[in-house]
């Protein structure tokens, strides 16, 4: 299996109303996070996010207005991904997107990945998550989709 590159996207699907998804981790019990993935070969970013939401979500990502933020971040990769990458790959860029679909939607799970979801207002999301930047992501949902 070739090794993931250190370049993903993270997509906060929410509603009108700031109500955010959040997944649970399979491999990570009672870690809430926001859509994320790899980007593969050379696909566009915003081509990464959609695939990314129908893969995870079952959500059809093209029938819903995709916001490319223009802004990421660098994180270290938590040790127990590192094996996913080449070796001495620590730092993963991570490109920032949000998904707003017209209310809370039932979605399907891609079962090896994760195991709940639930949707919360944005504040109350922001404190679930255990990744820093889904963190600052969200708290930042606000100002980005009133503009």
């Amino acid at each position: 299996m070739p090794y993931k590159q250190p370049v993903s996207v993270l997509v906060l699907i929410h509603t009108p109303d700031l109500k955010v998804l959040l997944l649970e981790r399979v491999d990570f019990p009672n870690a809430w996070q926001s859509v994320t993935g790899s980007r593969e070969g050379d696909e566009p970013l915003a081509q990464t996010a959609r695939r990314e939401v129908s893969e995870e979500t079952g959500l059809p990502a093209q029938d819903y207005p995709l916001r490319d933020w223009e802004y990421c971040s660098d994180f270290e990769i938590f040790d127990i991904w590192r094996h996913r990458y080449a070796p001495g790959v620590t730092i993963n860029t991570e490109h920032v997107f949000s998904l707003e679909v017209p209310e809370p939607l039932a979605v399907t799970l891609s079962e090896r990945e994760h195991r709940r979801y639930k949707w919360a207002d944005w504040s109350v999301a922001a404190e679930m998550v255990f990744s820093p930047s889904n963190a600052e992501a969200i708290r930042k949902l606000p100002e980005r989709v009133c503009n």
